[in-house]
């Protein structure tokens, strides 16, 4: 093989960077990595690390904790900040269980104690490159990962709900996300278009929420000059300037019953009709709409068409609350810190360990939204380059006061309570459905309610 093939060979290998000042087992662990085909390159510093990691663009650093200089934590918090998303996996002959409870508590992905077995090493390299998506800077024209480069998250729930964004978004069928408010709705329907064959036309996002009733028609579908009182000029609506595109339609709960008819009949025409128009106008749109409410309880009480739901609603996505996805709450943390931190004149860089347990472990009923306005706040108030622990507490009990509706409860405490007795019997449907005192049928009604799969809990 020559040096041309090589290279081309290494390309499509994920890459491993490994750091450790122990010349000889560098040599062991790439011996073992490469055995499995993956790219390996090795640092012997932290320090040599850094340098390497510009160019090389690894899937995953595996370093040690003790070196020369600056050590395996240190080299963490600097990747942290420079590659929020990027996961990191800490090895050392010193570990003790406060140290990896420490270590990944602050991100990071994983703790090996050595000496380790070589198949415990591979399991946890596999699953850390699970949940990362491969680089594309070597084939700009590549659009694998970067559709997805805005979602910030290293959480297995989340990772399978991006499994499913990615086949859905190469159909053009209509999609509903479900979540709670400040989950990153919009980001989402983003990458869905951007990993699209309709990513080179225009997305575009309307709130229903936030438009009068009176204006929803012209923001949608446009109007002609003199349609109503102060139509001073023709207005392209949303969907015809969305045409070959997508329109992702928010908080599409909130939407007047009295429109809905009319969106119901633009989606089966593929026409719309501007508002003070005698012509109606075709449009090639795909939509995403989003809700944090139960539309099929607002279908029950008459505030939502069911024939509408059913053609908004063809594949259901489920965006997790931050209180779900927790493992993501560092990296988050550090993001937003990262964008607030150039405005203010404190160099603030990171947070104390009490601070960051304190974000992991709060409740978050504001999820991704509140916390970044805690960063934000804990930020312009910080007086030193590390956020301390006051800081935050304070931030979290001066966030505004946001309780779930009923039904939001009501459900959070079914999916909790499922998933609780799911552990204890191991998966075993029947069991489970006798502690909750239902049979088989109601039971499995109620699983596939709250989408959980009995499988993933039978290996405990």
């Amino acid at each position: 093989m020559n040096e041309s093939d090589s290279l081309n060979t290494n390309l499509n290998k994920e890459k491993i960077l490994i750091v450790d000042d122990d010349p000889s087992l560098l040599r062991l662990l790439a011996i073992r990595l490469n055995a499995v085909n993956y790219h390996v390159e090795s640092a012997q510093s932290a320090k040599q690390a850094l340098g390497i990691l510009k160019s090389f663009q690894p899937q995953l650093v595996i370093s040690d904790l003790r070196m020369e200089g600056m050590d395996g934590m240190a080299l963490f918090e600097k990747i942290r900040q420079q590659y929020p998303s990027l996961p990191v996996i800490i090895m050392t002959a010193h570990g003790t269980i406060p140290d990896a409870i420490n270590a990944t508590k602050q991100g990071v992905f994983s703790f090996l104690t050595k000496p380790f077995e070589s198949q415990e090493l591979l399991d946890i390299v596999k699953q850390a490159i699970r949940l990362q998506p491969r680089s594309n800077q070597d084939n700009p024209d590549s659009n694998d990962a970067l559709w997805r480069e805005k979602i910030i998250s290293r959480s297995a729930v989340m990772e399978t709900l991006l499994q499913q964004t990615q086949q859905v978004a190469k159909s053009d069928f209509s999609l509903l996300i479900n979540s709670q408010s400040g989950t990153g709705k919009e980001l989402l329907a983003q990458a869905i278009h951007q990993a699209s064959e309709r990513r080179d036309k225009p997305f575009t996002a309307i709130n229903c929420a936030a438009i009068p009733e009176q204006l929803l028609e012209s923001e949608l579908f446009g109007h002609k000059k003199g349609a109503f009182t102060g139509a001073a000029n023709h207005h392209v609506g949303l969907f015809e300037a969305s045409d070959g595109g997508t329109l992702f339609l928010d908080e599409i709960g909130d939407m007047p019953m009295n429109f809905q008819v009319k969106l119901l009949r633009a989606l089966q025409e593929k026409e719309i009709r501007p508002v003070g128009s005698t012509s109606s106008v075709k449009v090639d749109v795909r939509i995403i709409s989003a809700t944090h409410q139960n539309l099929q309880k607002a279908i029950k009480e008459q505030r939502f068409r069911e024939d509408l739901y059913y053609r908004l609603n063809v594949v259901e996505l489920i965006l997790p609350p931050l209180s779900e996805r927790r493992e993501d709450i560092p990296l988050l943390a550090q993001h937003f810190l990262s964008l607030t931190a150039g405005r203010t004149s404190i160099q603030v860089n990171g947070f104390s360990q009490d601070a960051m347990e304190l974000l992991i472990s709060a409740p978050w009923p504001g999820n991704i939204r509140q916390l970044q306005n805690v960063v934000e706040q804990s930020v312009a108030l910080s007086t030193e380059p590390v956020i301390n622990e006051s800081l935050v507490r304070n931030a979290l009990r001066d966030a505004p006061t946001q309780h779930p509706s009923f039904q939001e409860a009501r459900d959070q405490f079914e999916r909790d309570y499922l998933a609780s007795i799911l552990k204890t019997t191991s998966g075993n449907v029947s069991k489970a459905a006798k502690i909750a005192q239902r049979n088989r049928t109601e039971f499995y009604k109620l699983l596939n309610k709250h989408h959980l799969n009995a499988e993933s809990f039978r290996d405990g």
